[in-house]
């Protein structure tokens, strides 16, 4: 059974890392809900998490992985530990220290480049992979000979304990744009193609941390030009923790990933005299907030952190799926029938509608798989992002029905979708 996506969560020390789990752990990722395509949004309440105007909050899997040194991949600091969690993210969220005042050891210091973090963990994945393949290139290309094996086969078998699958390899292969034999793979080739599976097997969003930093300006322009910007989430952590702690208290209105922040004050100037029942904020408070609004919210739109998630889910393809037991009410069960998607599931790109179904319901057999318009729909469909889009994203949903008198299941099949722009953080 296809287990759920697991995103790792790397850094070096005082990076943020820690600070940033923590503001992460609350947080969700957000979606485009399947209520607001049925006009039933007000009888959406998902049974975790929130769904708000039809932007769903998902939760989703982390892995806080070792901490991270040069070096790691002979064994420095934490290296072997790190190299071992790492294999089973199926992507990465790398937190680096934007403001330039911790150095590579995650030492204190002022005007480092944040840039070389970047660099250098990609550059350790890769010597990790590429160091324990090379030990034992000879007899792998020897084999492959003799077993006439395809190079998708003989290089899955190479990279399966990273948890390589042969759509992977496949893409990694592409990705390369590899044509000779393996036979005759030169080392720089073989070096090639390790290269193009750490960028198939480990997708990482680059989560520029501490913008609120007065040094954070200038080494977030000159990241912006060395990486693709569609992996890079402007984030501050501790104002995240901080407006969570204080909406938590009664202090002041906020919802996670947005942009506004009501006091009681505000609230009282917009007209409601009872100040939305928040408590008086003391002038310390007062004054954080109002830096924090100027310096992060207002400047940024938002404190990042919900956009890490879903901009980890984006770089994934996570498809959210609708389990339900009736397809006319999308509720789930009698007892609760006036509430439509109480549950929503995240899964990996590339599953098919059967391997949905067998997630969701488990070992049930499946009886029959039913598309719109009541046509039937194999099992070996393949559940994607983008396929057959007018916009940027396309989520393909499916609603699951468990029969209530029988062991079987029915898979409804229907491809939505959206207008919005390629970004899941709305």
């Amino acid at each position: 059974m296809p287990r759920d996506p697991l995103i790792g969560l790397v850094g070096k020390p005082s990076a943020g890392k820690s600070t940033t789990l923590n503001s992460l752990t609350d947080a969700s990722s957000k979606v485009d809900c399947a209520c607001a395509r049925h006009d039933v949004s007000d009888r959406c309440k998902p049974n975790y998490g929130a769904c708000v105007a039809g932007r769903r909050s998902v939760p989703i899997e982390l892995l806080d992985v070792a901490g991270l040194v040069p070096g790691a991949h002979q064994g420095r600091g934490l290296g072997n530990k790190f190299l071992d969690d790492l294999r089973h993210a199926d992507a990465l969220i790398h937190v680096v220290d934007a403001s330039g005042t911790v150095d590579a050891e995650g030492k204190e210091t002022r005007g480092y480049d944040p840039s070389v973090d970047i660099a250098w963990l990609r550059g350790e994945i890769v010597a990790w992979i590429l160091g324990n393949l090379m030990q034992r290139w000879p007899s792998v290309r020897r084999r492959h000979v003799a077993v006439k094996a395809t190079a998708v086969e003989t290089l899955q078998g190479q990279f399966s304990g990273y948890g390589a699958t042969s759509t992977v390899v496949v893409r990694a292969l592409d990705r390369a744009k590899i044509r000779e034999p393996l036979e005759e793979w030169s080392d720089k080739t073989v070096a090639l193609i390790v290269n193009a599976f750490v960028d198939e097997k480990f997708p990482t969003v680059i989560a520029l941390n501490k913008i609120d930093h007065p040094d954070a300006d200038k080494n977030i322009a000159k990241i912006a030009k060395m990486q693709d910007p569609n992996t890079i989430v402007l984030c501050s952590a501790i104002s995240e923790i901080f407006l969570r702690k204080m909406a938590k208290q009664g202090y002041i209105k906020y919802v996670e990933g947005s942009e506004f922040v009501d006091t009681r004050e505000d609230l009282v100037a917009q007209g409601d005299a009872t100040g939305g029942g928040l408590k008086e904020l003391d002038e310390k408070n007062r004054n954080r907030i109002e830096n924090l609004k100027d310096m992060v919210l207002y400047r940024f739109g938002s404190t990042g952190v919900v956009q890490v998630l879903s901009k980890a889910a984006e770089l994934l393809g996570l498809v959210p799926v609708f389990p339900v037991r009736n397809t006319a009410t999308f509720s789930s069960g009698a007892s609760e029938s006036k509430f439509v998607f109480r549950d929503c599931v995240l899964v990996k790109k590339g599953l098919t509608v059967g391997d949905v179904a067998k997630k969701v319901m488990g070992d049930a057999p499946i009886a029959y798989v039913e598309g719109v318009g009541g046509l039937r729909v194999s099992e070996d469909d393949i559940v994607a992002v983008g396929k057959n889009d007018v916009s940027p994203i396309l989520f393909y949903t499916l609603v699951v029905i468990l029969l209530t008198r029988r062991a079987d299941i029915v898979v409804q099949s229907r491809s939505s979708m959206s207008d919005r722009p390629a970004n899941l953080d709305g």
